[in-house]
């Protein structure tokens, strides 16, 4: 019976997959019921030109239901997937970004479905459609289970043509192994245990048909993903059912029977099953080709943390210098203090110096200035705490930085400030004085494909989680960086998706909370280092913590 799909037609034009979807399986429901009737009719005209033979016989000449179910097997199985694949297919040109479609570790799934249930010969039963659903759990990505239970409502055969209602139910476990999980189109194979039971309203009258076997499932199928939690399924499964009581009570067999079902698969919760763009399936050497020169590297901002190395900085706010003038009160020794002690205790730490000035007079007058503020204050260490002079240097930034307003005399007298930035191979767990801010940068390599996190890269984390729990006034903004391997849109989101998972890890281990916690990617826009080698290209790839704490200030 040839089928014809308006839904499919419709489908083309439409972006509803949900609505449209559901109304094809309606529309296959509806095929099959004509299926169904046909074969009805063809099986009983069959069994009526053969309504002399008894059912012992008819087991043994396989006559009547062997050629009723061949009739009906070839179309009810072609007609089924057939209209399947077009109404699929119809959703590809709709589909909008597919990269986090496909299964995801942690998600719950609900299945319906319908299809055809062939019984094996010798069960004497007619070949009918199969109603049902599945429920299931995403353990990883690839690997899944479910939990299927299905109906079928058939006949058996008895003398004058006529039959006998036989209900049966199976009951299965099947352990799914996903080969394409993060993608549009996922073949999977499936295998499990389960049950099947046999009902007839005259148990009596035909041995065999009330009881309970034991079966084992195995077969595979293919899921189509219209969206990130939606998708339209076929499966096959071939049954292996250990028969406890045949037509011959004495004869224990293993039946083959075939299960062949299409439906829908909706999706609840888990990690999305997030792929990396195309344009960076490897964040690696590009192919030797020529390419326009890099840009040149913009100045590495000051909280930048170097590599393996901790930054360590101090707001000398209350340092404050005279109109005009870079000399150093005596008072404010023990201010200064704060970094020569503690230069002193970390001899292998150095420092940046760095000025400030208000607005007041030129820009080269106050560039000048704060450079000789700056200088001063190295000086003073040099002199007051022994500290080298090659591990000090001073960098004058005049009035290009102010932290407050210059239109008050109060504001002007915070913008002529002293910052010194100390860095070194710090263990930020022995850290007795906090300081103002903290720079860290966590050394995390990710796949190239990947937002995940190794385990080889926790306890860098870990020292920001223990930091945190230590001083519970902090709060930090987690930096991803990545090299310029992309578009700047899928760089951005890359980085911030490597971003929020050093969040969550800091959340769901040290139970941080949230609010004390953000998220930023930043593409490629602060590199360290030129992308024209390998090294450069690991050094721009990287997690920076910036952890602030308001009550050292």
């Amino acid at each position: 019976m040839p089928i014809e799909s308006p839904i499919c037609a419709l489908q083309a034009q439409n972006t509803l997959h949900v609505p449209l979807s559901l109304t094809y399986l309606a529309y296959l429901l509806h095929s099959l019921s004509d299926l169904e009737s046909n074969f009805i009719k063809q099986g009983r005209k069959l069994m009526a030109e053969d309504n002399k033979i008894s059912p012992d016989s008819r087991l043994k000449s396989g006559k009547g239901t062997h050629q009723s179910r061949r009739y009906g097997m070839k179309r009810i199985i072609a007609s089924m997937f057939a209209l399947m694949a077009l109404c699929t297919i119809s959703f590809a040109g709709n589909s909008a970004d597919s990269s986090t479609y496909g299964e995801r570790a942690g998600a719950f799934s609900i299945s319906p479905f319908v299809g055809w249930y062939n019984y094996d010969e010798t069960q004497l039963l007619y070949t009918r459609p199969l109603f049902g659903f599945r429920l299931g759990y995403d353990f990883t990505s690839h690997w899944a289970a479910e939990v299927e239970l299905n109906y079928a409502s058939t006949e058996y055969p008895i003398a004058n043509g006529s039959s006998e209602d036989v209900t049966a139910y199976s009951y299965r476990l099947d352990l799914l192994y996903n080969f394409m999980p993060c993608s549009m189109l996922d073949p999977y194979l499936a295998a499990g245990p389960g049950a099947t039971s046999l009902y007839s309203i005259y148990p009596d009258a035909v041995p065999g048909k009330t009881n309970n076997d034991f079966s084992v499932d195995v077969g595979g199928g293919l899921k189509w993903f219209l969206s990130e939690s939606f998708a339209v399924r076929g499966d096959v499964r071939h049954l292996f059912i250990f028969n406890n009581v045949n037509v011959d009570p004495n004869n224990h067999s293993i039946l083959n029977n075939w299960q062949y079902t299409a439906g829908v698969d909706f999706l609840f919760g888990g990690k999305k099953c997030k792929k990396a763009p195309e344009a960076m399936a490897t964040e690696a050497p590009a192919p030797m080709v020529a390419a326009a020169p890099e840009a040149p590297l913009e100045p590495i901002p000051a909280y930048e943390p170097t590599p393996e190395k901790t930054k360590y900085f101090v707001y000398l706010h209350n340092v404050e210098f005279d109109i005009g003038s870079a000399n150093i009160r005596p008072q404010y020794r023990d201010e200064l203090a704060r970094v020569g002690d503690f230069m002193k205790k970390y001899p292998a730490t150095n420092a940046v110096i760095e000025g400030y000035t208000d607005s007041v007079g030129t820009d080269e007058y106050n560039m000048q200035l704060s450079q000789q503020r700056a200088d001063s204050v190295v000086k003073f260490l040099e002199v007051n705490f022994g500290i080298d002079s090659s591990r000090l240097s001073a960098k004058g930034y005049g009035k290009t930085m102010p932290v407050a307003t210059n239109t008050t005399w109060a504001g002007r007298q915070a913008n002529r400030h002293i910052k010194a930035i100390i860095d070194g191979a710090l263990d930020v767990a022995g850290l007795t004085t906090p300081p103002d801010m903290l720079a860290m940068s966590l050394n995390i390599e990710f796949d190239p494909k990947s937002a995940e996190i190794q385990p080889a890269y926790y306890d860098k984390i870990n020292q920001v989680g223990d930091f945190m729990k230590q001083y519970p006034t902090t709060s930090a903004i987690i930096e991803g960086h990545t090299d310029n391997a992309g578009t700047e849109e899928q760089l951005l989101a890359l980085s911030q998706e490597r971003a929020e998972r050093v969040v969550d890890y800091l959340v769901n281990k040290y139970g941080i909370d949230r609010s004390r916690l953000t998220a930023k990617g930043y593409g490629d826009t602060r590199r360290i280092a030129y992308n024209t080698t390998p090294e450069g290209r690991q050094r721009n790839r990287r997690i920076n913590a910036i952890i602030d704490f308001p009550l050292a200030k």
